[in-house]
This record gives C-alpha cells, structure tokens and sequence, in this order.
C-alpha cells in the first residue's frame, strides 16, 4: 500500500459520497480519495416524489464541486468502462486508468422496463426527474378530465424484481389527496397492484397494516399477489388470467444493477456479491459495494447510509488498526417516512434475510421495541428535516451519520418514534 493510501469511489451518489465524506472526516489528507461519477451533481432522490405535484427537480440537487473541493476529494468525471481488480485499476469510457488501493463501487441501480412485455411503451415509470416531470403533465390531463366528468382510471403496478417500491405507494397515496384537494376525485379510479403477498412486504406486518387501512379509508383498491404479465395499451394482464383496464399506468419497474462489474462476482441482476457486514468482495477485500450496487435485497436511500458507514469503518481499521476501537458493522435496519400530503407514517425496521427467494428479508426475529411504525401528520414535518438536514450536511462535504448534527436529529427522531409508534408487532 502506498505511504498515502487511495481510495477510489465509483459514483456520487447517497453510498458514495457518505463513505468518502466518512473517511475524510476520519483521516483528512492522510488518505487520498477520488470520486468518479457521472454527473456532477448529487441528486436526492427520495424528494423526487413531489416532482409530479409541482416540486423542483433543481431544489433537489446539490453541485458536488464545491463540496469536494473543500474536503480535498478529487472529482474525476466520466463513466466506468472496466475495473480491473487482480491490477486495482479502473478504465474509464474516455481511455483515462486510475489505480486504487481501496474501491468503492457505489454506482447503484437502474429500472430494465422490457423484463414486462409493454410496460416500457405504456407505463409511467417513476426512477429519473424527466420521468416524473412526464407525469405531472399526465396527473394534470387526469385532473382536467375528471373536473369535466370523464371518468378516469389510473392503475400503480408494482411488478417482480422490483427492490424497493416505497416512492411509488408514497405517489399513490399523495395522489388521493392532492386529487381530493383538487375537487376531482370522483371522477377517478385508483387501483393498486403488486406482486408481493403483502404491502411493502419486506417491512413487516404493520407496514401492510397502514397501507391496507389507508387503502379502504381513501378508497384505492389494493390487489397483491397480482403478478403482472404483459401489458398492452389500456389494459395490464397478469399470470392469474385477470385483466385490469387503465387510462393511466404508472409503474416501479424490475431493478438491475446500473453498471456491469465482470470482473466481479455478481448475482444475475448485476449485484455485487458482498460480505454481509462489511460489504466487501469475499474474492477482493480491497474492493466493497455499498449502497444500491450491492447484492442487501433491499434498495433504500437509509440502508446505503448505513452500508456506507460500515464501508467506511472496515477501509478506516485496515488503513490504521489504531484509527478506532470497533468498526461499524451493516446491520440493516431500515428508516423511511411514507408522505400523504395530509399526514405521513414512519417506520423503523429491523430486517434479517430470510435465504429464500420470496420474501429475501423480512422484520428481524429480536427487533423488539426498535421495530416502529406510526402515521400521524407530525410525521410530514419529520420528513421536511430529514431533507434540509441532509443536504446541509453534503453540501458541507460532511456524512450523514456523524457529528453532533446527527445526534440531535437521531434524539428527535428516536423521541418522535417512541411517542408516534404503534404497538409491538403481531
């Protein structure tokens, strides 16, 4: 290892920036880090979900120039083209190599529509902000249209090998109140369907529990266990033989990884095979995959923080043993609040992987009293800190989970959590 060791980050995204900004803060310029991205901004993305109700894709990204130059982290533009671990380097699409001593591959994943017959032509999907901005000029025909009394039906489709379809059941239910809001719900069907046997099955219980309550209170028809099959225009098929017609279809499609790695071990949808606590490559321990890019069944903007600590952590005590008493293991527990526009739920999920294909995790067996779940609109106002307190932090060139910034709002979450929750799970 050289006398100043160089960790190289692949992408700049929640699990990338959180585990150089962690290291930096850590060990500042006694460890060279680089982060090569595609894009020189830093998008947050779990906020896209207002975007179709007249939110600002601007608002939402944070240039990373200025925030890596002032903790001395070098941004290297371009795509990856190859890594090369048995060498440490990687080929970048314009011809430029670099050499690493550490890697991080956080380049995350990406939506592959075409695993559904017709669901590329006719869905909307909800992964990128031009998406999202296409369908705010689509839910303001559907309101128009139901204003002058033509009957609308809009149809959310969650089909398999979707990861983590939290944004789009947030969209479905904002929907039913900004339409409400709009005076023009009534003139809209709005149905649900996933293929898991459970809302947000890999949340437990008391997440189904919410969502089927809020379902029959608004008046949305929840279908699961509906396999989709192929869609044509106007109508979705699924495996059990029934047919669901829409006017608007609006989808999560399958997931797979965002770049290919084949110089790395991988599952068949592109997901690096990691260690389970460290998120290091069992094969190369130089080179780990935080975040989205990994093979944790689960992609959350939360779960990647998490990742991305104890990423950070294991480089940190291989680097300098002395650097700190105990590294950070990944224990998944996911964070998220659920937005309605009129009130939000929180949920806490410890999670353990199950080692079958479905359900692949599910709520850990000691969660005990850290597994909470709890809707109130208080909980809107949680979910307007976490996105002023984030990017303040990035936009500082600091990690999410460090700092006395962080341990004021973990008090105010945990305290919010304990009063707001419901009881413990069934």
């Amino acid at each position: 290892m050289a006398a100043k060791p160089h960790v190289l980050v692949l992408g700049g995204g929640f699990a990338g920036l959180e585990t150089a900004f962690s290291l930096h803060r850590r060990f500042a310029d006694r460890v060279r880090l680089t982060i090569v991205a595609d894009q020189d901004s830093f998008l947050f993305k779990p906020n896209t979900i207002y975007i179709p109700f007249g939110g600002d894709e601007g608002s939402l990204r944070i240039p990373l120039v200025e925030p890596l130059s002032r903790r001395r982290i070098t941004f290297q533009p371009g795509e990856v083209a190859e890594v090369e671990p048995d060498s440490r380097t990687v080929d970048l699409s314009d011809g430029t190599r670099l050499r690493y001593d550490f890697l991080v591959v956080a380049t995350g994943a990406a939506m592959r529509s075409q695993e559904v017959p017709g669901l590329a032509q006719h869905a909307r999907a909800i992964w990128t902000p031009a998406q999202l901005l296409d369908l705010r000029g689509e839910l303001a025909e559907l309101r128009d249209a139901a204003r002058a009394g033509r009957h609308r039906r809009v149809l959310f489709l969650v089909p398999p090998n979707n990861k983590c379809a939290g944004p789009l059941y947030e969209i479905a239910l904002m929907l039913d109140t900004w339409l409400r809001r709009q005076k023009a719900r009534d003139g809209v069907e709005l149905t649900w369907t996933t293929y898991e046997s459970g809302y947000i099955q890999a949340f437990g219980p008391r997440l189904h529990e919410v969502v089927t309550r809020e379902f029959t209170h608004r008046g949305i028809h929840g279908h699961t266990d509906a396999v989709v099959s192929k869609v044509a225009a106007g109508e979705a098929a699924y495996t059990d033989g029934t047919t669901r017609p829409f006017d608007l279809l609006v989808a999560f499609p399958p997931y797979v990884a965002a770049v290919d790695y084949p110089g790395l071990a991988g599952d068949d949808r592109g997901f690096l095979t990691t260690e389970p606590a460290t998120r290091r490559a069992p094969a190369h321990p130089e080179v780990y995959a935080p975040g989205d890019a990994g093979d944790f069944p689960v992609k959350q903007a939360f779960l990647a923080f998490l990742q991305a600590d104890a990423v950070a952590d294991d480089i940190a005590a291989a680097i300098d043993p002395t650097a700190l008493r105990r590294p950070r293991p990944f224990v998944p527990t996911s964070m998220c609040v659920m937005e309605m526009f009129d009130k939000a739920t929180f949920a806490q999920v410890p999670l353990e992987a199950t080692g079958d294909p479905l359900p692949v995790v599910r709520v850990a067996a000691d969660a005990g009293d850290a597994y909470r779940v709890g809707t109130s609109p208080l909980w809107r106002l949680g979910k307007k800190a976490l996105g002023l307190y984030l990017p303040l932090q990035f936009r500082a060139g600091r990690p999410f989970h460090q700092g006395r910034p962080w341990q004021a709002m973990q008090l105010a979450l945990d305290g919010m959590s304990r009063t707001l929750a419901s009881g413990p799970p069934r």
